[in-house]
């Protein structure tokens, strides 16, 4: 890895390194919905393991100087098979963890430096397995890299959570239960190594519609997890008496969602198959190649 750490010179070598990030996709392998908040957010309580497709994130140094007290320069790039519809505004959240970040830098008083980040986008966007979200954690662990900060993982999920309940588990990106809104985290032992088909429609569907179509907002939570599981075939038996409480609702939402699900059911092989998230992005649990 080039140094990129506060108060490196400024060459041409320098200008041009890049460092990266992967931002996988996001799989909600059960997900419960427990109740909801006074100000509208629903609890939940969920199995979440990160894997298969992903996107990237890089960074290189950027070229300019921020006048005293004024905004680090930072630019964005997306580019990809599924950048179609992402602008590289304000709003995008990985522009958003990047100032989230440079705020908390001058806070504890670290010298950073402009960078120029690369969103190579695959995940489909609005398709229930947190491109966005773990394309903003992504973002936090590549500059808390190249900018020195070590806050650590622990910390950046802290900070991430303002910009959304998934930020949390996919800062961490390992094998977890998340309980709350997403921001209790149990990072959990890793799992039995098994082989995951994501399949998605092509159809973009909407959080707040799902949740919006739910007829029960207070199911009880999953069941305790083991402390570790055996093999796969102790994992699917765990997520047999699991659920996805927003599969129901999406479906009325995106009826292609339940074509997905029946076809995935219908491949040899399949352990088990379930929406991820709010959809429509489906996984199937399949035990070989």
């Amino acid at each position: 890895m080039i140094d990129l750490g506060p108060g490196a010179l400024a060459t041409a070598a320098d200008a041009a390194a890049v460092d990266a990030e992967i931002a996988p996709a996001k799989i909600n392998l059960a997900l419960h919905v427990t109740g909801r908040r006074a100000d509208g957010y629903h609890l939940l309580d969920t199995l979440v393991t990160h894997g298969g497709s992903a996107d990237r994130v890089s960074v290189r140094r950027l070229d300019a100087v921020a006048p005293a007290g004024e905004p680090l320069p930072i630019t964005l790039t997306i580019v990809g098979p599924a950048a179609a519809g992402l602008e590289a505004d304000a709003d995008n959240l990985v522009l958003r963890a990047t100032r989230l970040l440079e705020v908390e830098a001058r806070r504890i008083g670290r010298a950073i430096f402009p960078v120029a980040l690369t969103l190579e986008k695959h995940l489909p966007i609005a398709s229930g397995i947190g491109g966005g979200s773990s394309d903003a954690a992504a973002t936090l662990r590549l500059l808390d890299r190249v900018w020195g900060l070590d806050l650590g993982r622990a910390r950046l999920a802290e900070l991430s959570l303002p910009l959304g309940a998934d930020l949390p588990m996919c800062v961490w990106g390992e094998p977890l239960r998340a309980r709350g809104i997403g921001e209790t985290i149990e990072i959990l032992p890793p799992l039995p190594r098994f082989r995951l088909v994501l399949a998605n429609p092509g159809v973009a569907v909407a959080t707040p519609a799902v949740f919006r179509a739910l007829t029960v907002r207070d199911n009880p939570p999953m069941p305790e997890v083991p402390a570790r599981f055996a093999d796969v075939a102790a994992l699917v038996d765990w997520l047999a008496a699991t659920r996805n409480d927003l599969e129901a609702a999406a479906i009325t939402v995106a009826p292609a969602i339940a074509e997905t699900l029946a076809e995935m059911r219908s491949r040899p092989g399949c352990l088990l198959a379930r929406m991820s998230g709010s959809g429509a992005t489906c996984f199937g649990v399949f035990e070989e190649k």
